[in-house]
Parts: structure tokens; C-alpha cells; sequence
């Protein structure tokens, strides 16, 4: 698992860091200033993109404002510099700038004239601990194929999900714990209000996530709050939640505010009400940050023990009022048309610590998992948990999703991501968690600098078209792509983005998806 993250995370570093090989930028101009809500701002143009960068969304989450649900922007007199980005959140990660006063959010367009632009609202994935909008330039590809590209920065971590009781006293109309969400959801706000002034579409709005970002996108799509703020929603491996209520559980409100709670006292702070928060709130946000990196919070995950303090997504009450799985069973989820899916090796969260273990998690269908899984008895320990729990979290929670939508009656499409850069074959088994990204985003020169190659640079063009043609129509198809069928629960078939190009056809995994399908069926 170890060796899956620090794949992805060298990865974007790559990007961030754009070298030689990378396709030459020219040298950026000023852009029109745009007038907004809160004021005006100017970008930059470059290479075909107009770009505003770390305008404010919402006020800094600071001081009194610390756990409270994002506030209105302030305003401003003259123009604001929105050339570059605004500081991150507060994490762990030493790559980029931190602040707690961190919620801005980022607007690309191509360099025409054109209004009334489809947009897509990027929302970062990384175990809802840490997280960036700098880090790589996701964005520019996109928005040249004609689209306004959107990105946020958002709470993440005890600063993002944290529910000590006191709050809830202190603002019971406000929504408890689920700041992160919160904030995506101001975000989508301010997107309605303002995005027409950019040249987009406020009634063309697509959400789209990874991991634990695609988590983000199952809460929206699932949750009262969001509703009306987007008209289309894409999760690429999907997680915390996961669209399965036990694959990536949701923390119980009361279970949320212990672990607050305990983290208080682990400080030393063990008055209750306002004089807790008063504590709380005056502690360093580096403070709160320590012990959160991310690998520790994927071991604390996959041991069933959250960190101390970190909560992570909850059932509040409000955004989140029950698991995604039941609101998707009911219908009460938001009528948009969805793409999901997942790669073919993808995040593999769990322990265990031999065969039997491993498949004791399957109840009275072992023996039937072992047949699948593992046949010939040949398999090692680490290969049948890689394959088990990226069935479980994963793959077969993606089609579920897309069951549920396409039996309500509305567009759904699954896909798979097996396709494995060329410089990495041999390096790696499949495509691993988050390693779509660069393909997705079109951006594969920029990652894979000069080990990247023609088919490579194909695949992107490729899965990022699919990409934009569904935020355009809700439809991924068009041009000369081949045909990517809308998802039917009754026909076994799924697009594949292969090492040997894209092939529709059986899903290879039917049966052991089935299987898992009649576990989650049995523990209802």
C-alpha cells in the first residue's frame, strides 16, 4: 500500500515540477478583469488559457471561524491579483504553501469569446487528510478543449472533520463536523453566483473527484444540501464514503464527537462547553495537523482505528443524513446523470493476516470466494488482498452506483482503467490507484517528461475527450471515439481503457463482483 501512494505522490510532484521535456508555455499575459460578487479579478492568459487563480470563496476559517460552517467572502475595493494560487490547507505535506486561512478556489477557460460554457468542478482526493489544487496543472488541457475548469481548496483533516460536542451547543443550526463538505458545497455556491461572469454555464455544472475526492462526490450526489448545484457528476474511484455503506463506512455523529473529545483531553484540555472550544481554538493549526500525514491515516483506516481526532466524512444529520447506499436504494439521490468507476489495480485497503482471514470476510460465502480468488491454492497472501479489497472498496461499490442510476431510469456509465504508461509496464502489475490522473487530464508529458510516448500520449487525448464530452452533454460519446455504452444492469458489458487501446466488452470480474454483491445482500 505504501508503495501504491508514494507512486501517486511522485507522480504529481513530477507534474509540479514541469521539466524540459514538458511542451514549451509562452510567456503569460494579463487577462480581462471579471467582475464578481466580492469584487474584481484579474488573471493571466497563457498557451490558450485564461486562468484566475486564489480568489477568495469564502472567509479565512480562523479564530472564532475555526469549526463553523464557511462564511460570505468579504469584499473588496480595486482589483484583485489572481495570478497566483492561494495558500492550501492545512496538512502534513511540506510540497506547497499552508494556511489555515486557505479558501480560495481557481477558474480556467480557454482564450475565446465563447459564453455559456459547460463547467467542471474538481474536487482533490487524499484521504480527506491532505490535498492540493498547486500541485499539478490539471486543469489546462481540459479547459482548451472547451470548458470552464474549476478547483477548490477545502478543510481536510481535524480542521476539516472534526465534531467536538461544544460546537454543536454553540451553533445547533449549523451543520456539525462535516466542514470539508461544507465548504466543497460553498464553493458549488459560488460557482452558481459568479461562474456566468467567467463565460460559463451555471446550469452546466459537472462534479468530478478521485478517491477520496470521488468520496466528495457520492456525499454531494447523496446529500439534501447539495441539490440544484450541479447537473452531472463524474467519481473516479470513489471513497470514503464509497457508494457501498460498508466498503467505506461513514463515522457515526456520536463516535465523532468522542474521538473529538479524547483528542481535547490528549491535550490536556479537559473543560467541556465554550471553554473547550476557547482551548481548542487557540491552538496553533500546526498543532492540529501533527500525526495526520497520510500514510498514517491510510494504516489507521485499514485497521479499523481512525486517528485520534480525525473523524474523517459523518453522519451529521444534515449534509449526510444517512449512508449513501440507502439513499441511492430509495432514489432519493440527485437526478443527474453519473460516470463512475475505478482502475484494475486499484486502492486495496484492509488487512489480514493469512488465507482464512481473508476469506472469513466473505461469512458463509468463503468457500465460494476462495474458488474465485483462488483456485489453484497458488496465490500469495499479498496478491488475493490486493485483489479482494479493490473488488470490495472500489469496483464493485462503482457498479453498484451505476445499478442503482440506470435502474432509476438515468444515464449512467462504468468504466474500467487498466492502461499502465509505457515507462511503468513491467513496473507495476496494473493501474494503480490515482494513476488515471494523468490521462484523464491529459497531461501526460508533463508527469512522464521524456519516457513519455505516442500511445501514452493517445490515451489521454482519448480518456480526456471521453471526460469532457460528458460534462458537455452528459453523453462521454462523440467524434471517432469508440462507442462507450450507457450502462444496463441486465447486460454484462463495461468500457476498458486498455493497454491495447479501449475494448468494450464482458466484465472479467462479473463473477466475483456478483459474489460480493450477495454478501453486502446477506448483511443487510
Amino acid at each position: 500500500m505504501q508503495r501504491i501512494f508514494r507512486y501517486f505522490f511522485a507522480v504529481l510532484l513530477a507534474a509540479a515540477a514541469i521539466d524540459g521535456a514538458a511542451p514549451a508555455k509562452s510567456a503569460p499575459t494579463k487577462a480581462p478583469v471579471v467582475r464578481i460578487d466580492s469584487g474584481q479579478v484579474r488573471g493571466l492568459e497563457a498557451d490558450g488559457v485564461i486562468s484566475f487563480r486564489g480568489i477568495p470563496y469564502a472567509a479565512p476559517p480562523v479564530g472564532k471561524l475555526r469549526w463553523r460552517e464557511p462564511q460570505p467572502a468579504e469584499h473588496w475595493s480595486g482589483v484583485h491579483d489572481a495570478t497566483k494560487f492561494g495558500p492550501e490547507c492545512m496538512q502534513t505535506t511540506d510540497e506547497v504553501q499552508k494556511s489555515e486561512a486557505c479558501l480560495t478556489l481557481n477558474v480556467l477557460r480557454p482564450a475565446t469569446s465563447a459564453k455559456q460554457l459547460p463547467v467542471m468542478v474538481w474536487i482533490f482526493g487524499g484521504a480527506n487528510v491532505r490535498g492540493q489544487t498547486s500541485l499539478y496543472p490539471q486543469g489546462d488541457a481540459l479547459a482548451r478543449q472547451g470548458i470552464i475548469f474549476v478547483s477548490m481548496n477545502f478543510r481536510v483533516g481535524r480542521l476539516g472533520f472534526f465534531a467536538h460536542p461544544a460546537l454543536l451547543a454553540e451553533t445547533p443550526d449549523e451543520v456539525h463536523g462535516n466542514y470539508g463538505y461544507m465548504d466543497q458545497r460553498s464553493a458549488l455556491q459560488w460557482v452558481q453566483r459568479n461562474i456566468a461572469a467567467f463565460g460559463g454555464n451555471p446550469k452546466a455544472v459537472t462534479i468530478f473527484g478521485q478517491s477520496s475526492g470521488g468520496g466528495s462526490v457520492v456525499a454531494h450526489l447523496t446529500s439534501p444540501l447539495s441539490r440544484g448545484l450541479f447537473q452531472r457528476a463524474i467519481m473516479l474511484s470513489p471513497g470514503f464514503p464509497t457508494p457501498r455503506a460498508k466498503a467505506g463506512p461513514l463515522t457515526g455523529l456520536s463516535d465523532a464527537e468522542n474521538t473529538a473529545v479524547d483528542y481535547a483531553r490528549s491535550l490536556g484540555i479537559t473543560a467541556e462547553g465554550p471553554e473547550a472550544l476557547a482551548a481548542l481554538r487557540a491552538l496553533p493549526a500546526e498543532k492540529l495537523v501533527e500525526g495526520t500525514d497520510h500514510e498514517a491515516e491510510e494504516a489507521a483506516l485499514s485497521a479499523g482505528k481512525p486517528l485520534i481526532g480525525v473523524a474523517g466524512p459523518m453522519l451529521d444529520g444534515k449534509f449526510l443524513v444517512e449512508a449513501p447506499e440507502i439513499t441511492l436504494a430509495a432514489g432519493r439521490e440527485a437526478k443527474v446523470p453519473v460516470m463512475i468507476g475505478a482502475t484494475d489495480r486499484d486502492h486495496a485497503q484492509g488487512s489480514a493476516a493469512s488465507k482464512d482471514e481473508l476469506f472469513a470476510i466473505f461469512g458463509a460465502n468463503a468457500v465460494q470466494a476462495r474458488k474465485l480468488y483462488d483456485p489453484n491454492g497458488d496465490q500469495t497472501l499479498d496478491e488475493l488482498k490486493q485483489q479482494v479489497f479493490c473488488d470490495k472498496i472500489h469496483i464493485e461499490s462503482a457498479r453498484y452506483l451505476a445499478d442503482e442510476v440506470a435502474r432509476a431510469g438515468r444515464p449512467a456509465y462504468l468504466y474500467r482503467f487498466s492502461y499502465v504508461a509505457e515507462s511503468e509496464r513491467g513496473k507495476v502489475k496494473g493501474a494503480l490507484h490515482s494513476s488515471e490522473l494523468p490521462f484523464v487530464f491529459d497531461i501526460p508529458a508533463e508527469v512522464f517528461g521524456d519516457k513519455v510516448t505516442g500511445d501514452d500520449k493517445k490515451m489521454a487525448e482519448l480518456a480526456s475527450a471521453y471526460w469532457v464530452s460528458f460534462a458537455k452533454t452528459g453523453d462521454p460519446n462523440g467524434g471517432n471515439r469508440p462507442q462507450w455504452p450507457r450502462h444496463d444492469p441486465a447486460v454484462d458489458k463495461l468500457i476498458d481503457f486498455t493497454n491495447n487501446g479501449v475494448v468494450v466488452g464482458p466484465d472479467l470480474l462479473k463473477a466475483r463482483l456478483d459474489l460480493w454483491r450477495k454478501v453486502w445482500s446477506q448483511d443487510r
